[in-house]
């Protein structure tokens, strides 16, 4: 039996707006398996970017636990946290925050030799991501040399370089064109095919949702599956 990627349990968050918590989840539960695409749709302040927040590790829950590929997260300690986070997690945003002093291949080694690779065998790893994503004739061009789809698909490569098992994404075409949109869209989507990762894609492209393995979207701060 596969263990989930990522299982979220009864998560609560909440802020303090003055003297008046607002409650922005409210006991969210969800299952993310291996291989999946789940496209998360809902109004702006609906909380999507709270939920990948909490799913990736970058902000504790009130209550409820997070469970990355069986390990339950809500007693860990922040370095436990950190290093869970970037061994199994990989995140994907709407602007693409790519160092721009550092070529794609560069971007693409960072995050790998953080994690303690040596700089040779994460050029390897560069070289190859970018080949596959269509960008090996790219990869010693700085982020301003490069297209906005290219750059999002230097993106995606980065954030998949440590072979996470989960991968967010917060709007990842959302300032592309269409005709891109769909391009980088379709990249996304073949490396969850080809490496089995779980993926949760924020976005408000309902053309793009529909492609996805399924839909969900946040209704009184709890999870809601949608056709």
């Amino acid at each position: 039996m596969k263990v989930d990627a990522l299982r979220l349990i009864g998560v609560q968050r909440r802020y303090l707006q003055g003297d008046t918590p607002l409650e922005i989840l409210r006991g969210a539960e969800l299952a993310l398996r291996p291989g999946e695409a789940v496209a998360l749709t809902a109004p702006s302040g609906a909380g999507k970017s709270t939920l990948l927040h909490v799913a990736g590790l970058l902000e504790r829950p009130d209550a409820g636990d997070v469970i990355v590929r069986g390990a339950s997260t809500s007693a860990m300690s922040d370095d436990g946290r950190t290093a869970l986070r970037r061994s199994s997690i990989g995140f994907v945003y709407q602007f693409h925050h790519l160092l721009p002093e550092f070529t794609a291949r560069e971007n693409v080694m960072m995050p790998q030799m953080i994690r303690g690779l040596d700089k040779r065998e994460a050029g390897r790893r560069a070289d190859e991501l970018l080949a596959y994503l269509g960008l090996g004739a790219r990869e010693a061009h700085r982020p301003a040399e490069l297209s906005g789809g290219e750059q999002q698909r230097v993106a995606i490569a980065r954030a998949v370089a440590n072979a996470p098992h989960v991968l967010l994404a917060d709007e990842p075409t959302g300032n592309l064109d269409p005709r891109t949109a769909d391009h980088v869209f379709e990249t996304l989507m073949a490396l969850v095919r080809a490496t089995g990762l779980a993926a949760l894609v924020a976005t408000h492209n309902f053309d793009l949702a529909q492609r996805m393995d399924r839909r969900i979207t946040l209704r009184d701060g709890l999870i809601v599956e949608t056709k």
